[in-house]
């Protein structure tokens, strides 16, 4: 049977077909839809949300060392924090065969970089795989697990936004129950002690090797012979870039083993064609490797390692060919992006944007969003966590230059379980000058609503032990602890400033419901604009709420996009804003 199924989808149906008996992650897109299809075969696997990607690769791992074959799945700058694991269970080895699947994100369509993760295969000295649509997905998942088993070691598995999003064709097999391995206590393969280590380096080599020489003959890899004038070495999405680009008669190697690269099978290649073309999206991952081993290729000095590629960016850049463009008989409106009518993180940023002295330390997720007008109250933004640890970086430093700034560090609920507690632990211990803040709206708001460990639910939509924020800050020693709905401005600002005048460590938490959370019932309710008491002032509008707008000299409230959240009205200086009971 054939279905249309995106890369992740059918990398979760590729987990199934495979075997795999555990899965853990941590939710970021463009890996997240991976973990949301896989509760539809929990009779035969289990599968988490995991606290952090660190976290979720352990489990993983865990798991392949008792016997299973197991999965993991992250978006790339989650590999850095999952990173520490990885490393050692190259030298480890498997004992079930464990996958690491990475959804790289080339033009940064929801993430703070665009950092190219085939590096890490060849700094881990792990093998690469890349599919190049969704029947490889799925394929390429059940070949990888082969491979984890056969040459004992983790597969990192690597998508880009393009393989994980497009949608194509696949041919559904069945599920192949694998045996678990039986677990055996092995103080020496299990346990990477220093000394262990040392051992264990030269037999990762070996491996390697003993994967480069596979990967020549590999089903993974395949020659299309054309003409033989030229010939180009390509893989993942850059492929499917390169059939539609280039001329007819044209020559690929299609590598889908992409780390150790199969050498002599690239020699054997390259010597039947005149031109050598390495096209690959990002980096010059393949392209360097190749001209280390002195052939010469025509790669990065036509093909912009800047942003994704597609078909017109990768013509003009190799051929001059201009893209066709056609003028839309009417432009567009542009729209920033800004939080949702009703977000609750609204009203703590309104708050602090009537500061500009306040130093906002923020974070990774939606709330990013307060740092863009016209609430522009968000100075930073590095990683996942980094709103408390950079911010008492911050802190600390204001306080040796003597300068008396108030330091605000920003977390959402999910981020403060993901790497939020460790810099809030750094916070008291080190005595940074910094209040944190944890924005809790009951789930991991920007990939899309998935459960964490505060919301009450795992990913299989079971009830969970709930984590209580408060009572984490209470037993690291937060002595006065302030809860507060962000949406009301009065209370709000009051935890603000009770916060500052506090003689204790302090920290708020910002608490209430993300609106679009389904399982959660919400007042029907909107807010209207008496035009008679407007007096055009606009002060609604440094809401930065997308339901209000300003026509005829006065403010405007869309119906459609209203929620009834009352900031507004709260902000309006005459009383022009009312909420409207259905």
């Amino acid at each position: 049977m054939k279905v249309l199924l995106s890369g992740n989808e059918a990398i979760a149906r590729g987990a199934y077909e495979a075997g795999v008996r555990l899965g853990a992650a941590y939710p970021g897109t463009p890996s997240t839809e991976i973990f949301e299809q896989l509760p539809q075969y929990k009779d035969a696997l289990y599968c988490e949300w995991a606290p952090n990607e660190k976290v979720a690769t352990e489990v993983a791992y865990g798991a392949s060392i008792a016997g299973l074959r197991s999965i993991t799945a992250m978006k790339h700058v989650g590999l850095n924090v999952a990173a520490d694991p990885m490393f050692t269970a190259a030298y480890n080895g498997v004992n079930g065969g464990f996958v690491i699947v990475t959804a790289d994100d080339p033009s940064m369509h929801s993430s703070q970089n665009e950092q190219d993760n085939r590096y890490y295969a060849r700094a881990a000295k792990i093998a690469l795989v890349e599919p190049s649509d969704s029947q490889e997905c799925k394929d390429f998942l059940r070949e990888a697990y082969k491979i984890s088993e056969q040459f004992d070691m983790p597969v990192l598995f690597r998508t880009t936004t393009r393989v994980s999003h497009s949608k194509s064709l696949v041919e559904l097999g069945e599920r192949t129950e694998v045996e678990p391995k039986p677990y055996k206590r092995d103080l020496f393969k299990n346990n990477c002690a220093p000394a262990n280590a040392y051992r264990k380096h030269p037999k990762v080599e070996q491996m390697l090797a003993a994967l480069a020489e596979y990967g020549n003959t590999c089903p993974l890899n395949k020659v299309e012979m054309g003409d033989g004038e030229v010939g180009v070495i390509t893989a993942s999405i850059a492929y499917q870039y390169a059939k539609e680009v280039f001329p007819e008669g044209t020559s690929f190697l299609k590598l889908g083993l992409t780390f150790p690269l199969p050498m002599d099978l690239i020699r054997d290649f390259a010597s039947k064609v005149k031109t050598l073309y390495v096209i690959e999206e990002l980096e010059g991952f393949m392209e360097q490797q190749i001209k280390a081993a002195g052939i010469d290729c025509i790669g990065k000095e036509k093909v912009s390692p800047l942003y994704e590629l597609n078909p017109q960016r990768l013509r003009q850049m190799l051929f001059g060919t201009e893209p066709e463009t056609k003028e839309l008989p009417v432009k567009a409106v542009s729209r920033p992006p800004a939080l949702c009518p009703g977000c609750p993180h609204r009203g703590f940023f309104y708050v602090m944007s009537k500061r500009r002295d306040y130093v906002i330390a923020g974070d990774i997720g939606c709330y990013t969003l307060g740092a863009v007008p016209p609430l522009g109250a968000m100075d930073t933004c590095v990683c996942m966590g980094a709103g408390f640890s950079v911010g008492a970086g911050m802190a600390k430093a204001f306080e040796l230059m003597g300068e008396n700034k108030k330091v605000f560090g920003v977390v959402g609920d999910s981020t403060f379980f993901h790497s939020g507690m460790t810099g809030a632990a750094e916070i008291l211990y080190n005595k940074a000058r910094i209040i944190p803040v944890v924005l809790d709206n009951h789930i991991t708001g920007m990939t899309g609503h998935q459960d964490n460990p505060g919301s009450g639910y795992n990913l299989l939509g079971e009830v969970a032990a709930a984590i209580p924020i408060e009572k984490v800050l209470a037993s690291f020693g937060f002595e006065n602890i302030l809860i507060v709905d962000p949406q009301d401005l009065t209370a709000m600002q009051k935890a603000v400033d009770d916060a500052l005048a506090s003689q204790v460590p302090a920290a708020i938490i910002c608490r209430r419901p993300c609106l679009l959370i389904k399982r959660m019932k919400h007042e029907k309710a909107l807010c209207a604009v008496d035009t008679a008491k407007c007096i055009g002032c606009r002060k609604c509008l440094s809401v930065g709420c997308p339901a209000l707008n300003f026509k005829n000299k006065k403010s405007a409230i869309d119906p459609t996009l209203c929620v009834g959240c009352t900031v507004c009205a709260q902000v309006c200086p005459v009383g022009a804003i009312a909420r409207k009971e259905d």
